[in-house]
């Protein structure tokens, strides 16, 4: 059919209707609005209040890998039992559960994990250009790039680590040449402790405010006339024909010549209505914020405590833990203590004893990341439907990943030709 803009492709006249007001869907809203295409959302609360509001905010290439990698199931394993463990593991009764835990398994080979690494790096290749385009456009990223310091307590685990980050690395992004060691690692941010042994900076990583990103977002399409739905629940679709022709929601009935499903969690509930299983489960993460004398003034990545701490604004969001205990909200104030803990390790005491934290700490925040078994996300055409296409599984990649995936997902839609870089995402790599 001749679809918008005289190409070939999937969409006629009516909307293309995104579902889920997160990052992910907010960008690929505003990359099609930006070629022309009607465009609608939905979203079940407000703009940006899923997983993309309590994250760190990174907007990184050093640290986008798929989380299934060598040794990391032995880690996991070894966190039964312990919540205080930056990768806590909780086995639930639900054999969806254990053959996602089997399919991890699977995926954390050595060549599965280079395979996954090299696709995320082709496809974040162009992403901090992708972030200037948008300010450029006058969308206001809040995108500062102060570079990242690796700090550790471990001078053997820094090099390590150095190690393996160069050998993924592979030219595709500037890493230096060798650690930082002794007194002198602490220097690379006033905010490290002298608890910090080994520290190396990533220069030219970035950070932004993703609650403030996702509004700013919102603000440029209201400008372009995409109508917003929120507090709308996604209910299932209206089909003829391997088409999708409409959307059901709590609210109403949207008719549309596209659909995109980017509702993080939500999304495998919808794509069964639509014939298909999509093998997602919650990677729980926890924040809050604080403030901090003296402040941070790059990211930082706590080595052994896989933890993370990132200048927002006036204040300093701390987050970590991976925690796999089934999709749910709930928040473990366990978990806060022991980011807040690890923390310390490298902050020094910014706080004295547990109790004081419930005085100290703001926003504190747990949100259920989509990951997929192989630590991919799924960036594609719903097989079997024409007109509906996936992007969710982004794990704790999505504001990086934003962007490039609203752009080239764009592309894909407006001219029914798969680019090349999405190629790695397919759904059919998740179907048994």
């Amino acid at each position: 059919m001749t679809g918008v803009l005289g190409t070939t492709g999937p969409v006629g006249d009516q909307p293309v209707v995104v579902v889920g007001g997160g990052v992910i869907g907010l960008c690929t809203a505003y990359y099609l609005a930006a070629a022309g295409l009607p465009v609608e959302i939905v979203e079940r609360r407000g703009l940006g209040s899923g997983a993309s509001r309590g994250n760190a905010g990174w907007v990184c290439l050093s640290h986008s890998t798929p989380v299934p990698a060598p040794g990391v199931v032995r880690y996991a394993l070894r966190s039964l039992g312990r919540p205080d463990s930056p990768l806590y593991l909780r086995p639930l009764p639900d054999p969806a559960f254990v053959r996602w835990l089997w399919r991890f398994w699977r995926s954390s080979t050595p060549a599965a994990f280079r395979r996954g690494y090299a696709a995320i790096a082709e496809l974040n290749h162009s992403t901090f250009d992708l972030f200037d385009g948008l300010r450029e456009a006058g969308v206001d990223t809040t995108l500062t790039r102060p570079g990242m310091v690796h700090a550790f307590l471990s001078p053997a685990e820094a090099r390590h680590h150095l190690a393996v980050q160069r050998e993924m690395a592979d030219g595709r992004y500037p890493m230096p040449d060798d650690v930082t060691t002794g007194p002198g690692a602490r220097l690379l941010d006033d905010a490290l402790s002298s608890g910090v042994r080994a520290a190396y900076l990533v220069e030219g990583e970035g950070v932004v405010d993703p609650e403030a990103f996702a509004l700013a977002l919102g603000e440029a399409l209201s400008a372009r006339g995409v109508k917003v739905h929120e507090n709308a629940e996604a209910t299932g679709f209206r089909t003829s024909g391997g088409r999708v022709t409409a959307l059901r929601t709590s609210q109403a009935e949207i008719p549309c010549g596209a659909v995109v499903i980017a509702a993080g969690m939500r999304s495998p509930h919808l794509l069964r209505s639509l014939g298909q299983r999509l093998p997602l489960q919650a990677g729980k993460g926890y924040s809050f914020s604080v403030d901090l004398d003296p402040a941070p003034r790059h990211t930082l990545y706590f080595g052994e405590r896989r933890a993370v701490a990132s200048p927002i604004g006036a204040t300093t969001r701390i987050g970590g833990t991976m925690e796999l205990s089934g999709n749910n909200n709930r928040l473990d104030w366990r978990r806060i203590v022991a980011v807040a803990l690890a923390s310390r390790q490298y902050l020094g005491r910014w706080f004295d004893d547990p109790d004081d934290l419930v005085s100290l700490i703001r926003d504190p925040w747990v949100g259920g990341r989509p990951f997929l078994p192989d630590g991919l996300p799924v960036i594609d055409r719903v097989p079997g439907h024409d007109n509906a296409f996936a992007a969710t599984g982004h794990g704790m990649l999505g504001v990086t990943l934003g962007p490039v995936t609203g752009h080239k997902l764009a592309e894909y839609i407006r001219t029914g030709q798969r680019p090349e870089a999405l190629a790695p995402f397919r759904f059919d790599r998740l179907l048994p």
